[in-house]
C-alpha cells in the first residue's frame, strides 16, 4: 500500500461530522473515528490554502476529535512541517475510542511519520474541497 492519509466521512448532521481517518506508513495502517464540528472543513481548507506557500520552515497541525477517555470517538492530529523548502514532513498521532479491558478503560493509539511534497498537499486541498461541497466523501494526501 501507498504511505497516505485519508479522512472518509461516514456521517453528518446540522452540528458535528463524523469521519474515519487512515493513516498508511510503508508498513502499518491505522484507523479512527473522529467528530468535528459542521464547519471544520471549511476552516482546514482555509488554513490549508495559506500554509501551503509557508515553504520555508511553516508549521501547521490538523486536529481533529479529542484525546482522552472523557470525549466521544477517537482523536486524530497530525503536524505538518516544511523542514526544508519544497519537502514536507508529517508526524501523525492517533487514538480510538475507549473501550473497557480488564479493570479499565483503554484506547488504541498509533504514532506514524510520513513525508509529502507541495503538490500533493494541492492535490489534497483540491479533494478537501469536493469533499466540503458534497461532491466526494473522501479525500486523500498521498505520501512518499
Amino acid at each position: 500500500m501507498n504511505p497516505k492519509i485519508a479522512l472518509k466521512k461516514i456521517w453528518l448532521d446540522e452540528d458535528v461530522t463524523e469521519f474515519v481517518v487512515t493513516v498508511i506508513d510503508r508498513v502499518s495502517t491505522f484507523k479512527s473515528k473522529v467528530y468535528v464540528g459542521y464547519d471544520y472543513l471549511q476552516s482546514l481548507i482555509k488554513e490549508l490554502s495559506t500554509f501551503k506557500d509557508q515553504i520555508y520552515g511553516g508549521i501547521y497541525d490538523i486536529e481533529m476529535g479529542e484525546f482522552g477517555p472523557e470525549y466521544a470517538s477517537g482523536a486524530f492530529k497530525a503536524r505538518l512541517h516544511y523542514y526544508v523548502p519544497g519537502k514536507l514532513s508529517i508526524a501523525t498521532h492517533q487514538q480510538t475510542e475507549f473501550f473497557d479491558f480488564s479493570n479499565r478503560k483503554e484506547a488504541a493509539e498509533s504514532k506514524m511519520y510520513l513525508k509529502t511534497e507541495p503538490i500533493l498537499l494541492d492535490n489534497f486541498i483540491a479533494q478537501l474541497q469536493k469533499l466540503n461541497s458534497g461532491d466526494a466523501d473522501e479525500a486523500e494526501l498521498e505520501c512518499a
